[in-house]
């Protein structure tokens, strides 16, 4: 802002005179008409609504659904491997670091495997990835 005494407001807020006032009064009672019967239409429409909600409810279910077992399947596969790995390992002449991590790694995935099966999707996930990199380690080691 300027600060300029000589401002004058834009023409929409003041009325140049009484009949733009009344027409400007008409067109708030033509709204509020219409809002009156949008609102009595809108209650066929929560119905619509319902249903659509439903059936995002049931997107949302499936999608946690899908992750839950995509968790436990994950979770379980690394597990298995990281232990028939350490297994292998601990065979070999390997350093006892190496079966060690193995097993490690292959205990943090299935606990990611019960995380995931109790919901905890988020949590899961990340131990997945520490539980590969503890086993990558492993693998760096040998």
């Amino acid at each position: 802002m300027s600060g300029r005494t000589d401002f004058d407001p834009p023409p929409d807020t003041h009325a140049e005179d009484a009949e733009d006032a009344e027409d400007a009064e008409d067109a708030e009672d033509a709204e509020d008409a219409e809002d009156a019967e949008d609102a009595e239409g809108a209650e066929g429409a929560d119905d619509a609504d319902d249903a659509d909600d439903a059936e995002q409810d049931d997107d949302a279910l499936r999608a946690a659904r899908r992750a839950r077992w995509a968790a436990v399947g994950t979770g379980t596969v690394l597990a298995l491997a990281g232990a028939a790995a350490a297994l292998l390992r601990l065979t070999g002449s390997t350093p006892v670091l190496v079966p060690a991590a193995y097993a490690c790694g292959a205990g943090a995935c299935a606990l990611a495997a019960v995380l995931g099966s109790r919901g905890r999707t988020r949590r899961a996930l990340w131990l997945l990835i520490a539980g590969l990199m503890v086993m990558a380690l492993g693998d760096h080691f040998d």
